[in-house]
């Protein structure tokens, strides 16, 4: 008589096995886990290695910042902008002034219009170093991550010698900026420029064109148009899905109008438009792109104030509503402010851009294996402390 493993079915007499059942296993990746960048949790139902659903749940990092806007004057709520995409809080900063000043009616000047772009930009570049850095230590390079901290510890400095903050810096002010430009600040911006350009040339060599790295994200994650629509997504992810959409040139606010510069979008170079692949490369060549519009930027930087006489120092905004939206790194930032009359705001709503593009993981997953879904969480670049607010 033969014998059997003890979890090995017998068979029966006519030589075979029973029907086996298979059940979904459930999984939690996160809210601790290192690549939900941040303390996202994804509830996923796997069957085996592929993922059956996967559902994010958030609200980890709420901070009721929204509501805490009632409460605080429209100057002092700027720094809680800070708190949103704390790796472009520039970027934050841009979007809330610039809803201000559209219910206030003013004009800023055009020296601080100039300054804020520079700023912007250098912060997208920032943004997208920490992404590309990041993205290949989620696909087991270490390297790379290495090189974008090596750049972007250098816009640091800069920053940290125009307003004193390195990672929060409450420099957008209503009505223009908080400080003039310290002494050499366009040299080192240039110097940087001179230096950083060349080098994406390095990371294009190290990372976005190694074997390994397209066998990992080509092909994987593809979001179609229709997707990218459906669920709002903006910025590198919509763009990478091959739609040439931008609000600093299709929607412009400051003075974007103003110079040059192209909107990379997904091509379907070494897989499948919209794939993980596309989404990264979109946010590599829009480094280039930001670091023409710092060029021209600064080539164009007019004399004058940096903050408008209009503005006192305790801000009352009329009674009104307005909705502004700015290219942040990660999408459409737009801020919907409801004004009474007085000093503090009456309500206030922010559409985050990360908050869209994260629910799309609930139509990416599905059918991919667990270390694709990784990919794809790194390819969207979510930060946290903006989806929850």
């Amino acid at each position: 008589m033969a014998t059997t493993h003890d979890d090995v079915p017998a068979r029966d007499d006519t030589g075979t096995l029973p029907q086996m059942k298979s059940e979904l296993l459930e999984l939690n990746m996160g809210p601790q886990h290192p690549s939900t960048h941040g303390v996202l949790r994804l509830l996923i139902h796997t069957d085996g290695e592929i993922v059956h659903s996967v559902r994010p749940y958030i609200g980890y990092l709420h901070r009721c910042a929204e509501k805490t806007a009632e409460g605080c004057d429209y100057r002092q709520w700027i720094v809680y902008t800070d708190r949103f995409d704390y790796l472009a809080p520039m970027n934050c900063n841009f979007g809330y002034v610039v809803a201000v000043e559209k219910l206030m009616g003013i004009a800023i000047p055009e020296r601080a219009d100039y300054i804020r772009v520079i700023c912007a930009e250098l912060q997208r570049i920032a943004s997208h170093l920490i992404a590309f850095g990041t993205f290949g230590l989620d696909m087991g390079a270490w390297t790379p991550l290495l090189y974008a901290f090596r750049e972007r510890e250098v816009i640091l400095n800069i920053f940290e010698r125009l307003c004193g903050g390195r990672m929060l810096y409450n420099y957008y002010d209503i009505g223009g900026v908080r400080f003039d430009l310290p002494d050499r600040f366009v040299e080192e911006v240039t110097e940087f420029l001179d230096i950083f350009e060349p080098k994406i040339d390095e990371y294009n060599t190290l990372l976005s064109y190694n074997k390994i790295f397209i066998e990992r994200t080509a092909d994987v994650g593809v979001l179609s148009v229709a997707d990218a629509h459906a669920f709002g997504c903006t910025g590198p992810v919509l763009r990478g899905s091959g739609v040439s959409w931008d609000c600093r040139r299709d929607d412009p606010y400051s003075v974007y109008d103003r110079f040059e510069f192209d909107i990379p979008v997904g091509q379907g170079e070494v897989g499948t438009v919209g794939d993980c692949w596309d989404r990264f490369m979109v946010r590599v060549r829009e480094m280039s792109e930001s670091c023409r519009i710092v060029r021209q930027a600064l080539k164009g930087l007019p004399d004058g104030p940096v903050k408008s006489d209009q503005v006192k120092k305790i801000v009352k905004v009329p009674a009104g509503a307005a909705y502004t939206r700015t290219e942040s790194s990660k999408g459409e930032l737009g801020f919907y402010v409801v004004a009474d009359g007085g000093a503090t705001p009456f309500r206030m709503k922010v559409r985050s851009p990360s908050f869209s593009n994260l629910h799309v993981i609930e139509k990416l997953g599905p059918g991919q294996m667990i270390s694709d879904l990784v990919a794809a969480v790194g390819s969207l670049d979510l930060v946290l402390g903006e989806i929850d607010r």
